[in-house]
């Protein structure tokens, strides 16, 4: 996923256009969808609505943003142990730290969009359908 943000604010995105231009939500969702496993495009309930995306997107990085600090906490006690050697711990301890700047980045991304999205739903609520039963259609 690319790095470049765009000139809206320095963590919008850049992969999602502005709020209130036309498809936005669809650029939005498409965006936070790439920051999901790929199992999760299956799932209507979340494709659909983008707000639930960008919810779980959230709790999906907050995981992520865990498992890297734990991972970046440990390395100079449980790596050594391990056989690495001093110059791997140093450049693993960098791949941590990298992936863990990228992480808030994304974090912060997602916080936009969740308000844009919080504010968009405002002005047009969620409905939801309900299934007609099969006898009342007839």
């Amino acid at each position: 996923m690319s790095q470049t943000y765009s000139p809206i604010s320095a963590d919008w995105p850049c992969q999602v256009t502005p709020p209130g231009t036309p498809d936005w939500e669809r650029t939005a969702a498409r965006w936070l969808r790439d920051l999901l496993p790929a199992r999760y495009a299956g799932y209507s309930t979340l494709t659909r609505h983008p707000l639930l995306l960008a919810r779980h997107a959230r709790l999906q990085l907050q995981n992520e943003i865990r498992a890297v600090r734990a991972a970046l906490q440990t390395c100079r006690t449980e790596l050594p142990s391990l056989g690495f050697t001093e110059t791997m711990i140093e450049s693993t301890i960098k791949l941590y730290a990298t992936e863990l700047a990228q992480l808030n980045r994304l974090a912060q991304g997602v916080r936009l969009i969740t308000d844009a999205l919080v504010k968009e739903s405002r002005r047009t609520p969620v409905t939801v359908r309900r299934r007609t039963p099969v006898a009342a259609r007839r």
